[in-house]
């Protein structure tokens, strides 16, 4: 298991989170993201579980958590949302935020949220496919929504002086080997 702590970018504080970090989970046909965010829950603004969760546009906007996976020497990525609404979103990007529609996302994630008060855990399931075999990259990352509608956003890294999850320097995870034994 590898363990990855997030931390706000400078622009955008939020008092209301002590800890974010993240966990990943070789299993034998995936990989599981687990997101572990410890503060004052009720001061958070959090989606409510969907009655039909699926494939969702705009997940960004409000609290979300979020992985970048690449290839180390390729300009090509997949960006993946995961919602405690249980909605999630893939994207393929040939380059830095320049979209690909026509490359494949892979299979739904399955994703499974607890909470209380002081704690939120959201937990993602990845088929092995969906993450390079070997010399892969991963930007791990997170938007949290205040209850007045403040966003803060949360990655390994902040190589920009804008939050940006897109930009490949802040990727600072690297992926153990994705190869069948």
């Amino acid at each position: 298991m590898s363990r990855w702590p997030l931390r706000p970018h400078p622009a955008t504080p939020c008092a209301a989170v002590q800890r974010l970090e993240v966990s990943l989970v070789r299993e034998p046909d995936g990989w599981r993201l687990s997101y572990a965010l410890a503060g004052a829950l009720p001061a958070l603004r959090l989606p409510h579980p969907s009655e039909h969760p699926g494939p969702t546009d705009g997940l960004w906007r409000h609290t979300c958590f979020e992985a970048f996976v690449g290839t180390v020497g390729s300009a090509r990525y997949h960006e993946f949302n995961f919602s405690p609404s249980g909605d999630w979103a893939a994207y393929a990007f040939a380059a830095e935020h320049q979209r690909d529609p026509a490359a494949p996302t892979g299979p739904a994630p399955r994703i499974a949220c607890t909470h209380d008060a002081r704690t939120l855990r959201l937990t993602a399931w990845l088929p092995a496919d969906a993450l390079p075999a070997m010399g892969g990259v991963l930007g791990l990352s997170a938007v949290v929504e205040t209850t007045d509608g403040a966003l803060s956003y949360w990655a390994l890294a902040h190589p920009r002086a804008q939050p940006d999850f897109h930009q490949a320097a802040g990727w600072t995870a690297r992926l153990p080997d994705n190869r069948r034994p």
